[in-house]
């Protein structure tokens, strides 16, 4: 059986490229997108009742996966990028459908120049990502306290992030700009090491990313085995 679904709208995000956007929503809670929805789904009485939510599921499409045929294992970065799994026992974006599902904070609803747009935070998406659907978050049945994953149970440890004395200049000014904490917001992220578990550090190497309208540049200093991660450079601010 095949479906063809319509977007709905899709994701203005603060992550502008795959590497770095954390592996799971809420774990970067400054990572900001807004969910613009599309016609003819943009109509304001559809949304009436959700801003008594605090959290909505957002239902997605892999769009960037450059991956077309799907696998019945895959390698989780959980454990280590050289350990397999059951593609069902995992949240890889190469699936048979490539759909994907996040929990996100809902800060508001707004209209800006004929957009209707869905203010989020805690996410864990792609910039340009189309979203098939969205659903309210229901604690009391959403939330199971009980439940049970024996290869995920806990949160993987963070790494210490640290800035240089320009880089730190550079995200104080960025914040009496912007009134964004762009430090906690780098923080958040790189204490996750976006870095491919399989791939041992390399000292000399300096990775980057693209957040909002900057480049953050950083290494894994060659004293710290790779524990702890200084940022060189923020560029573009």
């Amino acid at each position: 059986m095949n479906f063809t679904f319509p977007a709905i709208g899709i994701i203005h995000s603060c992550f502008k490229e795959k590497f770095g956007i954390p592996r799971q929503p809420g774990l970067a809670p400054l990572a900001t997108a807004e969910l613009e929805l599309l016609s003819p789904y943009n109509d304001r009485s559809a949304l009436d009742g959700l801003e008594g939510c605090s959290h909505i599921w957002v239902q997605f499409v892999f769009h960037a996966n450059s991956r077309s045929e799907w696998k019945p294992k895959v390698k989780p970065p959980r454990l280590g990028g050289n350990r397999s799994l059951g593609v069902f026992a995992t949240r890889s974006p190469t699936r048979p459908a490539p759909i994907g599902l996040s929990v996100v904070k809902l800060d508001g609803i707004l209209e800006r120049k004929g957009k209707l747009l869905l203010q989020l935070s805690g996410i864990d998406l792609l910039d340009g990502t189309p979203v098939l659907d969205i659903k309210p978050y229901v604690p009391y049945v959403d939330l199971v306290p009980e439940a049970i994953n024996s290869f995920a149970d806990a949160a993987p440890p963070l790494i210490p992030v640290e800035f240089t004395t320009e880089c730190a200049a550079v995200c104080c000014d960025y914040r009496q700009k912007t009134n964004l904490d762009l430090a906690t917001l780098i923080r958040q992220i790189l204490q996750q090491d976006p870095r491919p578990q399989y791939q041992a550090p390399e000292p000399e190497r300096i990775y980057g990313m693209k957040l909002l309208d900057v480049d953050v540049r950083w290494q894994y200093p060659p004293s710290t085995a790779g524990h702890h991660i200084l940022v060189t450079e923020i560029l573009g601010s």
